[in-house]
């Protein structure tokens, strides 16, 4: 699949936007079309202040604070390490390797001890604005969350699109909710790594087909265990690494299906920017549908 399903060179052999180039001036028009109420919804969870498993906490160290009579300002430091399966993140282009290749063939020794050199997470700074569709399967299926490792089908997919009456199309960014968020205030954390809902491997040739700019989940987008031997996540692998599709991991989908299912509408304009880091291989990330 990393050599069918590859878009390396099809923007020209120094891309280093990825399917993000779908997202043309036509397509952002067609999004801010979508606007009709001008409500927004985050698909962030709020920071996570404790550690989850092996996904360390995001720490804020307060450095000035109103408890004395004399302060004149409050200050504060934040620190976290945000690639796992707990804060809302971008994956870059560069977060993952295949035979020593990145995206569109770049070497993966362009990442050193000072950054990624090619297809880092500044590339997109000047923000992503597109139509945005979520696809909520635990809503097709008439259960607040999918349970243990249930995997998720071109099948399904297709399914959803039906009950929904709507359709990916090229240069969309697409949200699955697994209810993941859900399923963790029902039952606790869990080894996320053995026993997830997520994107069946079956499902990338569709997300190729259909031309995909930004794939996002509740959790990390892939089934796991992957039941394909060999590759723990291989959604996460192709798509970043052949197909050049950024990644949105722990989006927190509950509002927003509230809000779609209140509007029986399941497409919007999303907007989302990383920081601003060169070399960078991702970004705590704030992503927000506006109905």
């Amino acid at each position: 699949m990393m050599s069918s399903l590859s878009n390396w060179g099809r923007w020209g052999p120094q891309d280093q936007m990825g399917a993000v180039n779908l997202i043309t001036p036509q397509k952002q028009r067609q999004a801010a079309a979508l606007v009709k109420e001008g409500m927004s919804v985050s698909l962030a969870h709020d920071a996570v202040k404790v550690k989850v498993g092996d996904s360390p906490a995001f720490e804020q160290k307060m450095l000035l604070t109103g408890q004395r009579d004399t302060a004149m300002a409050s200050m504060d430091a934040y620190s976290v390490a945000y690639h796992g399966y707990t804060q809302t993140h971008l994956d870059a282009l560069c977060h993952l390797f295949y035979k020593g290749k990145m995206y569109n063939g770049f070497s993966q020794k362009e990442v050193a001890e000072t950054g990624a050199a090619k297809l880092s997470v500044i590339q997109f700074k000047n923000g992503i604005f597109t139509r945005g569709v979520l696809m909520d399967l635990p809503r097709l299926q008439g259960v607040k969350y999918l349970r243990g490792a249930t995997a998720i089908y071109p099948e399904d997919l297709e399914a959803w699109e039906k009950t929904a009456g709507t359709r990916v199309e090229a240069g969309d960014a697409i949200f699955i909710r697994t209810g993941r968020w859900a399923r963790q205030e029902a039952e606790g954390a869990w080894n996320f790594e053995s026993n997830s809902a997520g994107l069946h491997a079956s499902c990338l040739p569709w997300l190729k087909k259909r031309d995909v700019a930004i794939l996002g989940s509740d959790l990390a987008t892939d089934v796991m265990p992957s039941g394909v031997n060999g590759f723990r996540l291989p959604i996460h692998l192709v798509t970043i690494a052949a197909m050049g599709v950024p990644i949105f991991d722990n989006c927190d989908l509950e509002a927003l299906g509230e809000a779609a299912a209140a509007r029986r509408r399941w497409d919007f304009l999303l907007t989302a920017a990383p920081l601003a880091v060169e070399g960078g291989t991702g970004s705590p990330i704030n992503p927000t549908a506006t109905f």
